[in-house]
Parts: structure tokens; sequence; C-alpha cells
């Protein structure tokens, strides 16, 4: 069961608007990260589906946030089908997050009172995501679709509350100009976690770039 209701989530995103997406197969490691970010302000934290047996480093990472992150919102990202989403939600995530929009993730999300934060390309998707309850939706990819089409969007539709993952950067300039647009929240995944500060464990660049991240936001 999540541990923070809808209302509660959304708040976390919109008071520090930067959501790291992450996913790593060593349990450790993935706790490691979770801490880092936790201590440089992050309070939602997007754990993507994309390994194998991903569901059971889930499980570990958000009993460690319950302890040691207490005001983390622990989510689940890359889900494309209701039964990864159901399955993830029994292991405690508080938001679900998907590349694509799919309207029965957000029915099985929406039984739990959980947030459903699908990915839409198009004005379409994002009223159609609108409809069955999507209170948030996720402009993706967005180093394709680029600010302009979030300025574009937001000119007949001005209700809508957008986050943004793919192509942003922890700089000032590069979040600055999603903001600008009217984004109302960011999430970022390799450029927050450069490869190699990862294996050499350097946790302190983490921290550090979730404050500069947030800093912009």
């Amino acid at each position: 069961m999540a541990k923070f209701n809808k209302l509660q989530v959304l708040n976390k995103m919109e008071e520090a608007p930067m959501v790291p997406v992450f996913y790593h197969k060593d349990v450790e490691t993935a706790k490691k990260v979770v801490k880092a970010c936790y201590e440089g302000g992050v309070r939602a934290f997007e754990f993507t589906n994309r390994g194998d047996f991903a569901h059971e480093v889930f499980a570990e990472v958000v009993k460690f946030a319950a302890a040691e992150c207490p005001e983390m919102a622990m989510g689940v990202g890359s889900i494309v089908d209701p039964a990864a989403a159901s399955l993830y939600m029994q292991l405690g995530a508080c938001f679900v997050v998907g590349p694509l929009f799919n309207p029965e993730v957000a029915k099985t999300c929406n039984r739990r009172q959980v947030p459903y934060i699908p990915g839409c390309g198009t004005v379409s998707e994002i009223g159609f995501a609108q409809e069955v309850g999507c209170e948030v939706c996720k402009v993706f990819p967005g180093d394709v679709l680029g600010p302009k089409f979030v300025k574009g969007l937001l000119a007949p539709m001005p209700w809508s509350k957008l986050m943004v993952t793919g192509g942003v950067e922890p700089t000032q300039e590069n979040i600055t100009s999603w903001f600008k647009a009217g984004v109302a929240c960011v999430g970022m995944g390799s450029k927050l976690f450069p490869k190699d500060k990862v294996e050499a464990g350097d946790w302190a660049f983490i921290t550090a770039k979730c404050k500069e991240a947030l800093s912009y936001c």
C-alpha cells in the first residue's frame, strides 16, 4: 500500500519539482542513490521497471526509504500495462509513470487512488489522459518535443500540469527553459547519475547535483 496518498504525492512534486528517474539491479546501490537524492532535497523518486527482477529491488528500496528517507514518495516508472502497475502498487509504489498513455492503467491506479502520470506526445493524448483523471501528464520524449510544445499546449489548455522527461539536464539553462515554458515538474535520469559516479560510489556528487537542479526549478 502507498505510504502517501494522491494529494500528498502531488504536493511533494510541486514543492520539490524535480523527480529523479533511476534503475540499478543492485539493491545496495539503489538504496545509496535514493538516500543521496533525499539528502539533496528530492521528495519523489521514480524507480524504473527496466531490468529482470526490478520489482524485487524496488520492494527492498521501498522498505529502506520508509526508514531512512521518511518523506520520500517512491514511485515506479516505465509501466505500460495494468498488471505491472498492480504489482508495484502492491509493493508500495506511491505513483506510477509510463512512457505511453494506457487508459487501463489509469483505471487500475484510480481504484487505489494512486497518481498515474502517463507519457504523452500529442495534445490529444494529454486531453484523453485528463479525461480519465490524470492530474499530471508526462511530456515525453522532452528532447524531441521541446519547450515550444509545452508553451503551445498551455495556451488553449492552461489548466494542464505537465512533467517533462527525456533530455532534461541539471543546468540552469536547460531547466529554466522548461519552467519558463510552463512545466510543473521535470524528470531527470542519466544526466543526474553519470555511470562513472555511480560505479565509484560518489554519492556526494549526486546529492550536490540534486540540490543544484532543484535550485533552478
